[in-house]
This record gives C-alpha cells, sequence and structure tokens, in this order.
C-alpha cells in the first residue's frame, strides 16, 4: 500500500466519509480509482460460495457451531499469516479492534440464526438493509440518498416484495446482523487506519472467535471435534471470512463507508446470478428487474466516488 504524501494539502473530507490514500507522487495509489470497486465484488462471490458451503454444514454442527468453526479457523489462519504485532498500539487502537471483532462476531452470529429459521434470500435482502441505512447517513450528498432508495427498492424486489410470512424471530435476527454489518464497515475502517496491512483484521477476528467459542461448545460440543466438520468449516472460514473480510479492508481504506455500504447491496444479486449459472435456476422478471436495479444503484454510488476523486484526492488521516 503506497504511503501518503506528508506535504500534499487536501481539503477536510466530508463528514462520514474515509480518505483516498495518495501515492508518495501525489496520485493515486496503484490499483487505480475502481481497484477497491474489483476487491469488493470478489470479497462478494467467495462469500456466496462460502454461505452454499455453510448450508451444508449446519445439520452437522448447527448455526452457532458453524459461526464458532468459521471464526476460529479464519482466527488461526490470519494470526499464523499476518503475525501481528501486539506491542506499540495505543489504548484507542485496542478499543477500536476490539469493537471490531465485537461487531464481526455479532454479525456472523446474528445471520446463521436468521437463515435457521427463514430462507437465504429474504435474510440476506433484510441484512443488507444496515449498509443501506449507513450510506444514507454517512453522506452529506443528497444523490447518495438516490442511489440507496433505488438498491433499497432491488432488494425489495428480490425478496419476493414483502415479508410478512416469515417467522418474526428470523427477521429480528436479519436485522440485527444488517446493524451490525453497518458496524463492521464503520470499524473495519478505522481499523485498517490504525493497523498496518490485515493485523487489525487478525486481531480482530481472534476476539470474535474467543467470544464466540462458549457459545460453540455449549451448542455443539463433541460435534466440533469431527474431522469432516472440522474440514468443512475451514474451508467456510476461508471463503467467507479470511477472503473477503481481507479484500473488503483493504476496499474500506480507499472508498468512503457510504459507497462501499450500497456496493455491498450486490450480495442478494451475486448470490441470484449464482443460483442462474451453476445451480440452473430460472430469474422472473422481477428478480431480473431487482438486480439491474441494485446494479445501477451501485454503478451510480461508484461513479459519483471516482468524479469526486478526480476531483480532490484527500491525504490518509495519520
Amino acid at each position: 500500500m503506497s504511503t501518503p504524501s506528508a506535504t500534499t494539502p487536501s481539503p477536510a473530507p466530508a463528514a462520514g466519509t474515509d480518505h483516498v490514500p495518495v501515492s508518495a507522487g501525489g496520485a493515486p495509489g496503484r490499483l487505480g480509482s475502481l481497484g477497491p470497486v474489483g476487491l469488493v465484488l470478489a470479497g462478494g462471490i467467495s462469500v456466496q460460495f462460502g454461505g452454499a458451503l455453510a448450508v451444508t454444514l449446519m445439520p452437522r454442527a448447527g448455526a452457532l457451531g458453524v459461526v464458532t468453526l468459521r471464526l476460529l479457523a479464519a482466527a488461526v489462519i490470519l494470526l499464523v499469516v499476518c503475525r501481528p504485532r501486539l506491542r506499540g498500539h495505543s489504548r484507542a487502537d485496542w478499543g477500536t479492534v476490539a469493537v471490531f471483532g465485537i461487531a464481526m462476531g455479532a454479525m456472523n452470529g446474528l445471520f446463521y440464526e436468521s437463515v435457521a429459521r427463514i430462507p437465504l434470500g429474504p435474510a440476506v435482502t433484510l441484512e443488507v438493509l444496515g449498509p443501506l441505512a449507513l450510506s444514507v447517513l454517512a453522506s452529506r450528498r443528497a444523490v447518495n440518498a438516490v442511489w440507496a432508495g433505488l438498491a433499497l427498492c432491488g432488494v425489495f424486489l428480490l425478496g419476493g416484495g414483502g415479508f410478512g410470512d416469515l417467522d418474526p424471530a428470523g427477521v429480528a435476527f436479519a436485522l440485527g446482523a444488517g446493524a451490525m454489518w453497518a458496524a463492521y464497515i464503520v470499524f473495519s475502517a478505522r481499523t485498517g487506519r490504525r493497523f498496518p496491512q490485515a493485523d487489525g483484521l487478525a486481531l480482530a477476528m481472534g476476539v470474535a472467535a474467543l467470544l464466540f467459542l462458549p457459545l460453540g461448545i455449549v451448542s455443539s460440543g463433541t460435534r466440533l471435534l469431527d474431522p469432516t466438520t472440522l474440514a468443512l468449516g475451514s474451508a467456510v472460514a476461508v471463503l467467507s471470512s479470511v477472503l473477503p473480510y481481507t479484500l473488503e479492508l483493504l476496499a474500506l481504506r480507499r472508498l468512503p463507508a457510504s459507497t462501499f455500504a450500497i456496493l455491498m447491496s450486490l450480495e442478494p444479486a451475486i448470490a441470484a446470478t449464482a443460483g442462474f449459472l451453476i445451480l440452473h435456476q430460472s430469474l422472473s422478471a422481477i428478480q431480473a428487474a431487482a438486480i439491474a436495479l441494485v446494479i445501477g444503484a451501485s454503478m451510480g454510488a461508484v461513479r459519483t466516488q471516482v468524479g469526486r476523486g478526480k476531483a480532490t484526492v484527500p491525504v490518509d488521516a495519520p
């Protein structure tokens, strides 16, 4: 990652946004203005394949057991690979990474409890409402509210246009997961600014794993020690946690939280497209229109941010 120029002046950014790092020469980083978008999309695809594998694992370990295996395996992998430095961090640094870990663990736990009660599509649709709300609250530009509104229409269409027949507890868990997803976006960005590379992510994953380990043991017991279950749980961890969280953390260093939040609305669209291409599930006209709305909103948000980045290239906060 390029080091920001210490001599390049920049105007104060809008409240609620992150800064776009620049290279030592004052030019945008080597990933380019659309590089972060590719990172987010790759992370979304990885999550969908990991989610499909997690569904097959639930009968073996239960919802809380799957979350525990996912977080624990991901924490071990990240801590071994990153070997984060434990000394030299302030109390604020540790507070940020702790809240990031709590949000990450709660987001996973609430979502898996939701999909244990309601279908995956409506659960993802309801969860996406958290980032969409953040996209409006975190930005002062009226145009971002328009993009968020379009994406919101899309995810509701993708969910069938209504949720009245769903289990109330499942709906509540999904909405809670969405709130934690919004917190995850905010504290992932803050952690990325305070810790080098993926060190903060590795430490936060360790916090989340430690919090969920007692719940997983109580819920699933010795089923967590089955070799096949452990192998599947490790695969889920790589696809659903290690790869996407790392890619998203890197993207959040270069995208404002509002734009990233709207990009997250692509998750239901990616899932529907994967179902059509891999599972040969046909799309109705309403579902196709929903995907078009979500993708259009995401493209509009990206174009807005790229145009803004050409006008001013702020310097990273210290």
